[in-house]
């Protein structure tokens, strides 16, 4: 394993460099010897069926959770190495688009885009503030009106439209986006996907986008990384079963990718049966 604070060569151009990461969570293995490197200006699509570590390994990229086994780093510096504030700090680069928007009930819309600019050690003028919430507010398609309401008065859409707001009022270097399209109709969802491709046009960011939706991981993505979980795999097994472009998914070597992509459900249920009749025979 390299050092901490020196990356190595093939790390150069990462943004994100997963080393030999591995966590074990309430005595279960949810990730084991995960190697990924992600570079500046990509958009991932992390794929795969629940309880594949999906969630875990996205908290675990931006500091969230600790490995129990090997390092993140970003940008070259290892997050297990960072004090709080060290961490604290980074974290500032980092935009987050939550499942359901995360936003805070008892503030108008404008107040939550704004509250990431309340948070910084320098503030800067109002000004400056309503400029920027009203330019994001609009970058996302949402009406000036949409400022004064609070988030009950919203369409789930609307919501998750503030959410992208609000991620990327610092200006982030990584914004990772939870499920942006679940709960939501295929046009809705269709408008989410277009924003997230507004995003990387408009900015320069690395986009890590967390999903079940094939459509949402086809349309975003130029790679795709598709987890299995760790406890239907031989020890020695990889749990990554596909990383590359999304156009090869189709067609992808190992059959779990294809029939996944094609939401084919039948060895999964022979499966299940196979395991139900052991527990009760």
């Amino acid at each position: 394993m390299t050092d901490d604070s020196i990356p190595s060569e093939t790390d150069t151009n990462a943004l994100i460099d997963v080393d030999n990461v591995s966590m074990v969570l309430n005595d279960q293995c949810i990730l084991k010897d995960i190697n990924v490197q992600i570079t500046r200006g990509q958009t991932v699509a992390v794929i795969g069926e629940s309880g594949c570590g999906k969630t875990v390994f996205m908290k675990t990229l931006v500091g969230l959770l600790k490995p129990t086994r090997g390092q993140v780093r970003f940008d070259g510096q290892s997050l297990g190495q960072m004090s709080q504030g060290e961490l604290t700090a980074t974290r500032r680069r980092f935009g987050f688009v939550f499942q359901n928007a995360a936003l805070f009930d008892s503030m108008t819309i404008y107040e939550n885009v704004a509250f990431p600019l309340r948070q910084e050690k320098v503030q800067p003028p109002e000004s400056d503030v309503r400029n920027r919430v009203m330019r994001h507010l609009a970058e996302v398609g949402l009406p000036t009106s949409a400022a004064a309401k609070r988030p009950a008065e919203l369409s789930g859409g609307m919501r998750k439209r503030v959410g992208l707001a609000r991620a990327l009022i610092l200006k982030p270097e990584l914004v990772v986006y939870d499920e942006p399209t679940t709960g939501l109709d295929p046009i809705m969802s269709d408008v989410i996907n277009e924003l997230i491709l507004d995003t990387r046009r408009r900015y320069p960011v690395t986009s890590i986008v967390v999903t079940h939706d094939m459509h949402t991981a086809r349309k975003v993505s130029d790679r795709v990384l598709m987890f299995f979980p760790r406890w239907r795999l031989e020890p020695d097994d990889s749990q990554i079963l596909f990383d590359g472009p999304p156009s090869e998914l189709e067609n992808a070597p190992d059959r779990r990718v294809r029939q996944f992509v094609r939401g084919e459900a039948g060895e999964r249920l022979d499966e299940m049966t196979r395991q139900v009749d052991s527990i009760s025979g």
